[in-house]
């Protein structure tokens, strides 16, 4: 299976953990994930402006060199994905965007959103199958009391995103599931890590991580494991994390972990 593949920036910095495992994972299930050639920044932020333009083409040139080679575009990041995939509806549903954009990109065809943008997890979960990824896990991870962490930027918002249910997903932890973890349930699953709120407003995101984590270990998790690495950054700066025995990882290194992969290490 063939696909194109956005990294974006911070997985070729902070989060190359993310990237790695990931694409050795993908390599050992047979996917083909090949990355785009001179992809620019996706902006990490999707511009609420209803008259921005400029933020968007980076992700609209992504888009169509997808849709010219005919292949669903693979996003890892939260934020990735969800600058990519609205921008990707504004081009279906916004007639002003997309007339804009198109004269401004100077196309052979105007793009109108064709593309398909799925997250790596929706790669596994409805292209692969969770019940055949399951067959191909080589260390399996029984006894792993893990807890699944999806923050906002995967879910929100529904209509949009289309990705699970914004206030009772599932897909991590039939992911988890179907790797042997024992996966722990509690209700700060869904809860926002303050995101850039970190830059100025340290004790506002402090009290938010450390609601999450504490929520997980009152529920007996040993692990937390999430997709963002925004979320990532923010749950393990929490005093929390630093004092309780607990560890915060990407899926896609439990993922390499259960399928046997190495994973290159610094």
């Amino acid at each position: 299976m063939n696909y194109s593949y956005y990294p974006g920036c911070t997985l070729k910095t902070k989060a190359r953990d993310l990237e790695e495992s990931a694409l050795n994972s993908a390599q050992a299930l047979g996917v083909n994930l090949v990355e785009q050639e001179e992809w620019q920044c996706c902006g990490a932020v999707y511009p609420l402006a209803s008259d921005e333009i400029a933020t968007k083409l980076s992700s609209v040139r992504s888009l169509v060199a997808a849709h010219e080679k005919g292949e669903k575009l693979v996003t890892l990041c939260s934020a990735c994905h969800q600058v990519i995939k609205r921008v990707n509806h504004d081009m279906k549903t916004k007639e002003d965007i997309r007339d804009k954009v198109n004269n401004y990109l100077q196309l052979k065809e105007d793009y109108q959103g064709e593309s398909k943008v799925i997250h790596y997890l929706e790669l596994l979960r409805d292209d692969i199958g969770f019940e055949a990824l399951a067959k191909k896990v080589k260390v399996s991870l029984e006894g792993r009391k893990i807890a699944a962490y999806y923050g906002c930027l995967l879910l929100r918002p529904k209509e949009i995103m289309e990705f699970d249910d914004p206030e009772r997903p599932t897909v991590l932890e039939d992911f988890l599931e179907c790797l042997g973890a024992n996966v722990i349930n509690y209700p700060y699953k869904t809860e926002c890590c303050g995101g850039y709120l970190s830059i100025d407003k340290e004790k506002v995101v402090q009290k938010m991580v450390n609601n999450i984590i504490s929520s997980a270990l009152e529920q007996g998790a040993k692990e937390i494991v999430t997709a963002c690495p925004l979320c990532k950054y923010n749950l393990e700066n929490s005093s929390l994390y630093n004092k309780e025995d607990i560890s915060i990882s990407y899926f896609t290194e439990l993922l390499a972990e259960a399928l046997d992969v190495d994973v290159k290490e610094d």
